[in-house]
């Protein structure tokens, strides 16, 4: 079994001189803050990095863990500490369409350790790595809290379930071919019901 993809710092050339929630996403960040104890501001620290990551094109800059902490002010450690643990956070550039594969015991044990195979050999790409034409970055990333339709790919912010090697391929063609893609179950199913059985038919 592949290990989790390694978190790996942006050089400094490719870093930002600076970051800043644009008006919109401050007032966002504003009501977030408001949810929590004002002496549990950390609790905040995930969603407020999630709104950083996805105003600066799906990755966090070391302003943007700077912005936080200021913004929390709590030392900067404490929100690195989380940008680099969870896999969520991504710490250099990504892809215009950035794969993200489940490989959890769920998803394992229904094949995603095949489709992340098949997903570096279709789009030549690295686990943690990028394209040569940006257009994909693939990685290996812990739980996404879809189990129940394993095996789960998350490609930007949008979900794509009960996949196997042939609906992967074809997604990632439409994706080549700007076809519009299908969110959800590529198996046919709603949501998370029961795949049809031989009593599904006696009733």
């Amino acid at each position: 079994m592949s290990q989790i993809s390694f978190k790996k710092i942006a050089e400094d050339k490719i870093q930002p001189k600076e970051f800043y929630f644009n008006k919109e996403n401050m007032l966002l960040a504003k009501k977030i803050l408001k949810i929590y104890p004002k002496n549990y501001k950390e609790s905040s620290i995930m969603p407020l990095l999630s709104i950083a990551q996805n105003q600066n094109n799906g990755w966090l800059p070391k302003k943007a863990i700077e912005y936080v902490s200021s913004f929390l002010e709590i030392p900067e450690i404490k929100v690195l500490e989380i940008a680099t643990f969870y896999s969520m956070y991504n710490l250099s550039p990504v892809g215009k369409f950035h794969i993200e594969v489940c490989t959890t015991s769920p998803c394992m044990l229904r094949g995603s350790d095949d489709i992340l195979s098949f997903c570096q050999k279709k789009l030549a790409v690295q686990i943690g790595g990028i394209s040569k034409d940006k257009m994909f970055s693939l990685s290996r990333v812990e739980c996404l809290g879809a189990c129940v339709n394993a095996p789960v790919v998350k490609i930007n912010q949008d979900y794509y379930e009960d996949l196997d090697l042939n609906t992967t391929d074809k997604l990632i063609n439409n994706i080549t071919n700007e076809k519009k893609l299908k969110i959800g179950s590529q198996s046919g199913r709603r949501g998370s019901e029961p795949r049809k059985s031989s009593y599904d038919k006696k009733r």
